[in-house]
This record gives C-alpha cells, sequence and structure tokens, in this order.
C-alpha cells in the first residue's frame, strides 16, 4: 500500500472578485449577513426569492457552504472539508426546499463501528447504533426477535428513573456491556470527559435498536446532492443578482465600515459577537482531520464510507473514506487510489460542539438575553443558538426565523430594495458603541 499523508487544506473554486475586503459593495443593502453556510444562505434566499431584498453576506473563509463545503480533491474524489455530512429529514417542507437547488440520489447511511476485544488485534466490526447483530456479534447473545433483543436489554438495564450524570443514563439505557465497548470511551474522546462527568441528557438518548436495523438515521427522506453540497449554495445564494458575497472578510475587521443596511443577521458563535464586553466564552469542542491516501487492494480502505473506533486503544473517533459515496465523479469507484481521513476531538479550532453542562447553558441564557434586546440584529444558527443542529434542522429554523420577521414586519416588500429607507442602520449601536 502506499501511503501519502498531508493536511486537510485544500484550494476551493475560483471565487475571485469576491473577497476579502468590501471593495465595491453597494451603499445600501436591506440585509447584512454574518456567515455563508446553511443558516444565513437560507435567509440570504428567502429574502431575495420571496421580497425582492438585497443582501450582503460575508464570511471569514475563503469559500462558500460553511461547514458543507466539499470539493474534488487532487485525486479526484470528492470529499468534505470539515467531515462527512448526511442529508436526512422527516420534514417535508425541508425536502421540498433542498429540491429546488440540486438534483439528490438516494443514500441510506450504515455505520459500523470496529470493537476490540481482549487479544483481537483485528477487531470485530458490528453494526452501530447496536442492534441483534451487533449483540450476537460481540456476546453470543444468540438474539433473533425483537421479544428477545427487549429482554436482553431488560435483564442487563441499570434502573434508574432519574439519572444523575451520563454514565447513569447511559446504564439505563443500553447495559454494563454495550456501555463498556461502544459509549464509554467513544465519549471520552468525543467530549475529553467520561460520562460520569457529562450531563445526563447527553447519554440520555443513545440509540439502541431491538430489530436488525442497520441504517443509521430512520427519517423518511434520506438522499445526497448528487453534485455535491457545495453545488447546492453556489444555486442557492452564488448566482443570486440580489445576493453579495465577500468571502476571506472577518465581520470583526469590517464592522465599523459595513454599508447601510436594515437588518444585521448573525450566524456566528454568540459570545465573539458580545467578546468586547468582556464576559466568559462559551465552551465548544472541535474536530481534526487527518488525511491520508491509499492504494489499497480492491481499491477500497474499509468496508464503510464511516468506520468508528469507540474503544480507548486508538485516539481517533472515526475514519471516513468518501470513495464510498454514490455522489463521486464518474470513475472515481474504479480507480485503484482512495482517500481517507480520521478525525480527532479536540479543544482548539472552529467550533463544532456546544459542550453540554450547567455553567455553559447559564451563560448562553444571558447571552440570549443580551441578543432579545437588539433592535436591529438578528442570532440564526447553530453557534448563534449555542446549539447542535443536524443540517435538516439548521434550514428549518432558518426558514421559520425567516417567516417571524416578516410576520413582525421586521422584513417587507419593497420595490426599490437598494434604497435606503429613513433610520437604516450602519451598524448595531450595541456592538459598534466603545
Amino acid at each position: 500500500t502506499s501511503t501519502e499523508k498531508r493536511s486537510c487544506a485544500a484550494s476551493p473554486p475560483d471565487l475571485r472578485g469576491l473577497g476579502p475586503g468590501l471593495e465595491g459593495v453597494d451603499e445600501y443593502y436591506d440585509l447584512v449577513i454574518v456567515g455563508a453556510g446553511l443558516s444565513g444562505g437560507v435567509i440570504a434566499e428567502r429574502a431575495a426569492s420571496e421580497l425582492g431584498l438585497t443582501s450582503l453576506m460575508i464570511d471569514k473563509r475563503d469559500h462558500i457552504g460553511g461547514n458543507c463545503y466539499d470539493f474534488i480533491n487532487k485525486h479526484g474524489i470528492r470529499v468534505s472539508k470539515y467531515g462527512v455530512h448526511l442529508f436526512h429529514t422527516k420534514s417535508d417542507r425541508v425536502w421540498e426546499y433542498v429540491n429546488r437547488f440540486s438534483e439528490w440520489m438516494p443514500y441510506e447511511h450504515r455505520v459500523k463501528g470496529r470493537i476490540f476485544q481482549k487479544d483481537d488485534s483485528e477487531g470485530k466490526i458490528v453494526p452501530i447504533p447496536p442492534n441483534q447483530d451487533t449483540v450476537n456479534m460481540l456476546f453470543d447473545a444468540n438474539v433473533h426477535s425483537e421479544e428477545e433483543m427487549e429482554a436482553w436489554l431488560s435483564a442487563r438495564r441499570v434502573v434508574n428513573e432519574n439519572p444523575e450524570n451520563g454514565e447513569e443514563a447511559a446504564l439505563s439505557r443500553a447495559g454494563e456491556e454495550l456501555y463498556d465497548a461502544i459509549f464509554k470511551h467513544y465519549t471520552k474522546k468525543q467530549w475529553d470527559k467520561y460520562p460520569e462527568e457529562l450531563d445526563a441528557s447527553v447519554l440520555m438518548r443513545i440509540p439502541v435498536r431491538t430489530n436488525r436495523d442497520d441504517r443509521y438515521f430512520s427519517d423518511p427522506h434520506q438522499a445526497l446532492p448528487k453534485h455535491g453540497y457545495t453545488r447546492i449554495f453556489e444555486n442557492m445564494y452564488l448566482n443570486n443578482p440580489k445576493i453579495t458575497i465577500r468571502l476571506a472578510t472577518d465581520f470583526f475587521e469590517v464592522k465599523d465600515r459595513l454599508p447601510k443596511h436594515g437588518l444585521l443577521v448573525f450566524t456566528g458563535p454568540i459570545d465573539a459577537y458580545y467578546a468586547s464586553l468582556g464576559m466568559p466564552k462559551l465552551e465548544y469542542r472541535s474536530l481534526y482531520f487527518e488525511e491520508e491516501y491509499h492504494e489499497p487492494e480492491g481499491g477500497y480502505y474499509q468496508p464503510v464510507l464511516q468506520l468508528n473506533y469507540p474503544g480507548p486503544s486508538l485516539p481517533f473517533t472515526r475514519i471516513v473514506e468518501y470513495k464510498h459515496k454514490p455522489n463521486q465523479p464518474e470513475g472515481v469507484h474504479g480507480r485503484p487510489g482512495t482517500s481517507i481521513f480520521k478525525e480527532y476531538s479536540v479543544d482548539e479550532g472552529d467550533p463544532y460542539y456546544p459542550v453540554p453542562n450547567p455553567a455553559n447553558q447559564a451563560l448562553y441564557e444571558k447571552y440570549r438575553d443580551m441578543a432579545s434586546k437588539e433592535d436591529h440584529v438578528v442570532f440564526v444558527g447553530r453557534l448563534a443558538s449555542y446549539k447542535y443542529f443536524n443540517m435538516d434542522q439548521a434550514i428549518l429554523s432558518a426558514m421559520e426565523t425567516f417567516d417571524e420577521l416578516v410576520e413582525q414586519g421586521r422584513l417587507r416588500k419593497r420595490a426599490d430594495s437598494r434604497r435606503a429607507p429613513s433610520g437604516a442602520q450602519c451598524c448595531s449601536p450595541r456592538l459598534f458603541d466603545g
């Protein structure tokens, strides 16, 4: 096997003329939107399509699409820069919406875990979330019906009506054997805390299946965009004449020079917005990706797109092999080479996961109180809400925020939306005074 390691950096598509800085922007926009990911993109698109309003979108990254951004790497494989993204939703409204911007192909995500037991150096590859096959393979459980699986779990669950921490919650859901094999050390790797150090809510909803269903999600709509996620954003806002984009542009460096605008939509971390006040920061966990290129026998490094490593013996949480995705460019599946990404959970880096504990929640509520008093600023998205969103949740939240702004009269159709109305803001008073 030939192996080549490099960082996960890659050149974005040609977006010349879209930054850095504010050169060439108009004097007035109906909205200034901070962040060019899903939340900001949906609001810009809705405002343009439904109301004819103009938006200036700025993002400190040098590409569109936020964390959904994907691209063709130098080996010709479509990969995601910020971790694997799988679209799934129960919402017909969201499904209808995303179909406006891409062709989709059906895809049901299946995750396996490599579990090392005692002297087993190869490990057993089992379905995640655990189901009948998982317990049969790991523990010779001889379970063959939902009733037998329920009985197997009931005999092992630690009855606890009011678990006080994550460990107690997990034991009440899965029992000690599954907890030790799949959840305990994975949690430590993900959060750098053992389950007993985490709030019960973190592990209260760990999934355990009583049947043989090995799909990771059970939503009715599960699919991949035929040409990748970045294409969605090109169609959503990049080619819209009412939406101006400036990339590689840090909001906090240009905030004093923003054009006049009716409303500021902020999709970044809410604590970053108020950083000048000197309040404590909210805690996040981040991800680090290590890319490797291999040419294994058979063309694939592992049997599935996502292989989790829940045990303590290896430092990464999972390996993702994008070549398994059916929306790869033509010919990729027949090539000898493949790119894999080892994923590590770390403290420093882009904020991904809010750290759920009472102190962070109390601090977020202080920020939220301040945000609710802003007349000309709206906070939307996972970072602004200090809440982890799936893609469909981010889309629906942004759509509902747009609907509320219209109902409240804060966004409305204007015959000449490029003319600054009386009362337009050049800034948010709370943000820029001092």
